[in-house]
Formats: C-alpha cells, structure tokens, sequence
C-alpha cells in the first residue's frame, strides 16, 4: 500500500505568499492547498480534511484568529493542527488550541521544521489524522 503524501492547507490573503509557501512546501512532498481568507479557510477545511493549516492571522473578513477558534471549536476540524503564521511577535501566544507559530519573514526551512515538529507530535498522540502515520 503507497503511502499517502500529507496535505497541508495554507490560509494567507497574499497571493504570492500562498503560492511561494505552496510551491516549496509541494517541492518537499507535501499535497498543498489554498484559501484567502477565513471564511474559505473554515469552508474547505471541512471538505478536504487537510494534516495541518498554516493559518495568517491579518485575514479579511473573517480573519485567522476567528477562523482558528472555529476550527478548534468544529467537530469535524478540532482534531486538525493549526501553525499559526503571522509578522507579529506574539511569542509563544497565539490563538487557544494553536499548534504552533512561525513568524514572517519565514525560512522555508523553519517551516518545514514546524509542520514536521507539529505532525510528528500528532502521530504520536493519534495516528489515525495523520496521513504518513503508520
């Protein structure tokens, strides 16, 4: 049985960042998907069912600190992690049942750490969410 490459949603309503984000992360071998804002980002996290979310805070309309929250708070989304991304310096703070934060400007490779970082310990603690979990 081949096994399933991870999907990771990214939410940012700059285009060129979702898409510099989404061209490296799928060079790495992950599945990547896009939203713009917070409304598409809670829309399609039901449908898809990603591994993770790398979630911008500065959102329109509904910006990344509600849909966040949504998602935790969603029974078909609660058990997705969300890395929060954002260019303020919230320190070890971001929205209640975050996974994780990276800080703009981001290396690629910090992100390819945190998502890692962030799986791994989901796998560890439920395997069956995770789509390379064994």
């Amino acid at each position: 049985m081949e096994k399933r490459k991870e999907h990771i949603f990214i939410v940012d309503d700059f285009d060129d960042n979702r898409e510099m984000y989404a061209y490296f992360l799928s060079e790495h071998g992950f599945v990547v998907t896009q939203a713009a804002d917070g409304q598409e980002a809670l829309e399609k996290a039901v449908r898809l069912q990603p591994d993770l979310i790398i979630m911008d805070l500065s959102l329109p309309g509904m910006d990344g600190w509600e849909a966040a929250r949504q998602l935790k708070a969603g029974e078909k989304t609660r058990h997705i992690p969300i890395v929060i991304l954002t260019a303020y310096d919230l320190g070890n703070v971001g929205p209640a049942g975050c996974d994780g934060i990276l800080t703009k400007p981001c290396l690629p490779d910090q992100m390819i750490a945190e998502i890692t970082q962030v799986l791994d310990k989901y796998r560890k603690a439920d395997g069956k969410h995770i789509a390379g979990a064994a």
